[in-house]
């Protein structure tokens, strides 16, 4: 078996612990400044070890975790979760958010699918203008 790591590439980890599809996404998002390392930019082969806090934005959520484990490959999800720990103020305002999402989509078009006849109609009265006045 491999001996345990002590440091890895900041690209990697995140790949590692499922953060990011592929490694390339996972460099994409820290060339365009979405992870940051103990409050720093950083570039992908930064080398990071346990202890580390990493800030990571992926519109619209934002992340803030702590680095608690390395593997030398990627794993799945169960031991990948285990890889790093949100903290608790990044958690409750993502679920704000997403609640906050569902609500906003909840208050749009009750209908599902297609606008039928009637539907089309009001949305074209509405882009001319017509049908408010009161």
């Amino acid at each position: 078996m491999n001996a345990p790591l002590h440091d890895q590439r900041l690209d990697k980890w995140l790949w590692c612990a499922r953060l990011y599809k592929t490694r390339s996404l996972a460099q994409e998002a820290i060339n365009a400044g979405h992870v940051l390392v103990d409050g720093r930019r950083a570039k992908p082969a930064r080398t990071i070890s346990a202890g580390m806090h990493i800030s990571l934005r992926k519109p619209p959520y934002e992340f803030h975790l702590e680095v608690t484990g390395l593997v030398p490959q990627r794993v799945g999800a169960p031991v990948a979760q285990t890889l790093y720990r949100e903290s608790a103020e990044s958690l409750t305002a993502r679920e704000a958010l997403v609640e906050q999402l569902r609500m906003t989509s909840a208050g749009e078009r009750a209908g599902v699918g297609r606008p039928d006849r009637r539907d089309r109609r009001e949305i074209a009265a509405f882009k001319r203008g017509v049908g408010s006045e009161d």
